[in-house]
């Protein structure tokens, strides 16, 4: 007697395994994009990144349903795997159009160093984060100087990793962060001179960004003075704008930061130990950019008062 011959649907296993992949895969993505690590990673390379954020998390969640059902409900598998292929055809097209979201200037062609030095672990990221990290970007080489871990103001041993979470954050090729004591920055004068012009001789820096003068925080005024003192020779020093600037502040070189300013609103929020400051509030940072833009006629800016400038020193900037 002749074998009986069993129909084999190998089109419906092959359609199913695609299905059951695409869900799986969908699930993990959207278990990677709720995390912190997804949300830093969305902010920081894409614009509108809460928007990419939930639309990767609902199309995984919403995968991981249809699997569900598919599971329990055996007469409804051929619809349920047509849903889910489409929405994972649906994830494969934003993948391709996503690119087209990424922020960040083109590259640079004749890359910069900068240096930011900043009196305590906030200070550079609430002051100039979206410039730092749009630089960053472009290929120009950014270092950071913070001079205190900020013991007075908050537990410095955290501090201080925030202090490199937050330059790591930005781009920032190198993060010093010093012990001098804030609060009493001021009686640190000559040493804070010396340990700038120590960074400075290493790094050769063509741009130095610090604290302005019309600061009302004494710390801030003292690492002003100590990177004035430090960058006597230097041709091209800006001043930036912090929370505790002077109504003397004046802006007159501005950084358009347009898809930038999410990037900064994270990079602030690194900052946990200072988290319930009312300066430290996503609000309170988009604002400010909103009112910089709006002095330069565009929608979001940081602005920067300069002791000097050498335009072949910034170059594309």
């Amino acid at each position: 007697m002749g074998a009986a011959l069993v129909p084999c649907d190998l089109g419906g296993n092959m359609k199913a395994s695609f299905f059951t992949a695409a869900c799986l895969l969908g699930g993990l993505v959207s278990f990677w994009a709720a995390t912190p690590a997804g949300r830093s990673w969305c902010v920081r390379k894409f614009s509108k990144a809460d928007r990419l954020q939930w639309a990767l998390v609902g199309s995984g969640t919403l995968l991981l349903l249809l699997l569900g059902a598919w599971m329990v409900v055996p007469e409804h598998r051929p619809w349920l795997e047509n849903a889910g292929l489409s929405v994972g055809a649906g994830l494969i097209g934003a993948c391709i159009v996503v690119p087209s979201l990424r922020v960040g200037p083109g590259m640079a062609k004749q890359p910069r160093r900068i240096l930011a030095i900043g009196a305590h672990p906030d200070d550079l990221e609430l002051a100039c984060g979206a410039t730092l990290a749009k630089l960053a970007d472009a290929g120009h080489e950014v270092r950071t100087m913070v001079m205190s871990s900020g013991s007075k103001g908050g537990n410095s041993a955290v501090r201080r990793v925030e202090a490199a979470a937050g330059s790591d954050f930005m781009g920032v090729s190198a993060v010093q962060v010093l012990d001098f004591h804030d609060t009493n920055l001021s009686g640190c004068g000559q040493e804070m001179t010396q340990a700038i012009e120590v960074f400075m001789n290493e790094f050769r820096p063509d741009v130095v960004m610090t604290h302005s003068s019309n600061d009302y925080h004494q710390d801030h005024q003292a690492v002003h003075n100590a990177t004035m003192r430090a960058a006597r020779r230097h041709s091209s020093i800006l001043c930036f704008e912090s929370p505790s600037s002077t109504r003397q502040f004046d802006p007159s070189v501005f950084v358009d930061i347009a898809g930038y300013v999410d990037v900064k609103i994270h990079a602030v929020a690194l900052h946990r130990n200072q988290k319930g400051k009312p300066y430290m509030s996503a609000e309170r940072v988009r604002s400010l950019a909103a009112f910089r833009g709006s002095q330069v006629k565009t929608s979001y800016a940081e602005g920067f008062e300069p002791v000097r400038l050498l335009g072949s020193a910034v170059g594309e900037f």
